[in-house]
């Protein structure tokens, strides 16, 4: 295997544990903030309304399209385009039954020579919405709880703990990403984070076998070099398998087109977070449970190992 990191590289990185910690904590706080003070721009999915995309032969201005629309009192509508100036997404908030009907009707006629067609028409009643948003949340929390039992059985409890966390890490900072951009979520979002669960659960776990290794091989030496030395001898395959994954979802974020513009984006954020918890979230939590479960035994063996 090609080695970016040469072998016998020893970065502390549980010694700069606090500090990972730290700038974790500022950044999910942020995402939290801004979930609180904008909300999740949450798409039609999950909070119901009508999507209808338009296309011309002829380029038509946004502005004309809010004001046809406002004067059949849809004022209210989110209007953007959608990959190019011909093509247009209209979005508006659930109600009327007939909303696509009443859409097609005010923009048929002024729009005519346009060249104007409807390409597209989604309507999502708000109780079917409220479904999908509690099946969204179920299937993210059923996939971490399978992650508990999987780890726990594999490894050790405080194994698990190390992974869920750093899921939940992961988990968090994308969702506080959308909040900061305001980019929408919907379904394809959602995919999006399982995806990046079982991606960062995946670097865990290649972590998480290398110190079982190294510690059957040396069951007295104390936990914290040997969770050191387990990730610099992981570090260039973590890099290599990281890099390689995130130009891909480059290469789909700008070259995907904006049907995938979203989904793209948790993705891009996802391999970012996903492989940095594996290295500075995931393994200082095991330190800090044996820590904190055998009450300061583990600082003990490793001021007399030193």
């Amino acid at each position: 295997m090609i080695e970016i990191i040469p072998s016998g590289t020893h970065i502390d990185f549980i010694g700069r544990a606090r500090l990972w910690v730290a700038i974790s904590l500022i950044l999910i706080g942020i995402g939290i903030v801004a979930m609180a003070v904008r909300g999740l721009n949450l798409g039609i999915d999950f909070k119901g309304g009508t999507v209808v995309q338009i296309k011309t032969t002829q380029p038509v201005a946004i502005q004309e399209i809010r004001d046809a629309l406002s004067k059949a009192g849809h004022g209210d509508a989110v209007i953007q385009e959608f990959g190019s100036p011909n093509d247009i997404l209209i979005r508006l908030p659930a109600g009327d039954p007939n909303m696509i009907k009443v859409v097609k009707a005010a923009l048929g006629d002024r729009f005519k020579e346009s060249g104007l067609k409807v390409v597209r028409q989604e309507e999502v009643g708000p109780q079917v919405g409220s479904d999908l948003r509690h099946k969204a949340v179920m299937a993210i929390v059923y996939a971490l709880g399978m992650v508990v039992i999987y780890i726990t059985i594999r490894f050790e409890f405080k194994y698990a703990v190390g992974a869920i966390l750093a899921l939940i890490h992961d988990v968090l900072l994308t969702l506080g990403a959308f909040a900061v951009t305001h980019l929408e979520v919907d379904l394809t979002v959602v995919a999006a984070v399982l995806t990046i669960v079982g991606y960062s659960l995946n670097d865990t776990i290649v972590v998480y076998d290398r110190i079982r290794e190294n510690h059957l091989a040396n069951v007295q030496e104390p936990i914290v070099p040997v969770i050191n030395r387990s990730v610099n001898e992981t570090l260039s395959r973590t890099i290599l398998t990281s890099v390689t994954t995130f130009v891909v979802v480059v290469a789909l974020f700008f070259l995907g087109g904006e049907v995938i513009h979203d989904f793209a984006f948790a993705l891009l954020v996802g391999v970012v977070v996903g492989t940095y918890s594996s290295i500075f979230i995931a393994s200082p939590v095991v330190v800090a449970w044996d820590r904190v479960v055998h009450k300061g035994t583990v600082d003990k063996a490793e001021s007399v190992a030193s």
